[in-house]
């Protein structure tokens, strides 16, 4: 999403946003589903409209999303909004430090190995959703997307080329774009021979 495209609702997952959007109800129904924190209470999902609302006033909006921690701490939607909330100011160390948190809680509800490098290719949790990831899969797999994206951003170039290839492995039809970020390293890696 480009800065100018970005609002104070990109704070807000979906579900919370105005819900006559249609396009919106299977992300709703994912982010409500019992595996990824159930429903989430509605004093931390109104300290996420807060947030959004003062998007603009940096400690109030992040107050605000303390205040969300604080109440779910386990519910994706909460890191979900750390999440964007640190990426689009810019702040990706601490964005990388939410994505990391939400990598080890979905590999831990998974029963995946805590280190994401030790997991197979062939795991029944992904084999299993070849064709459509369920919930908590596609979402440890797009974590695991952002991960590598920021530490490449924040310039370790080999941990993130080796989280992309895990992505790669763990989804073979390419159904979350790894190939996007395996694209941007390839041409990094290009740029360095032509100097």
């Amino acid at each position: 999403m480009s800065p100018a495209a970005l609002n104070r609702n990109s704070l807000v997952p979906p579900p919370f946003l105005n819900g006559d959007d249609a396009g919106l109800a299977g992300f709703d129904d994912w982010l409500d589903n019992a595996c990824l924190g159930g429903a989430l209470p509605p004093a931390a999902a109104a300290d996420l409209q807060h947030a959004a609302a003062v998007y603009h006033l940096d400690e109030m909006a992040e107050s605000y999303l303390a205040q969300a921690y604080a109440r779910a701490p386990e519910h994706p939607a909460v890191h979900i909004a750390l999440y964007r909330f640190y990426f689009y100011k810019n702040r990706l160390s601490e964005a990388l430090a939410v994505a990391q948190r939400c990598l080890a809680k979905t590999a831990a509800d998974l029963g995946l190995p805590e280190d994401w490098s030790d997991i197979e290719a062939n795991h029944a949790v992904f084999a299993d959703h070849a064709d459509s990831f369920a919930a908590a899969p596609r979402f440890y797999l797009f974590t695991l997307k952002g991960c590598a994206y920021l530490i490449m951003r924040l310039g370790d170039l080999e941990s993130g080329a080796a989280m992309v290839a895990k992505l790669m492995l763990l989804d073979p039809r390419d159904k979350l774009g790894g190939s996007v970020l395996r694209g941007i390293l390839d041409r990094v890696g290009q740029n360095d021979e032509d100097e």
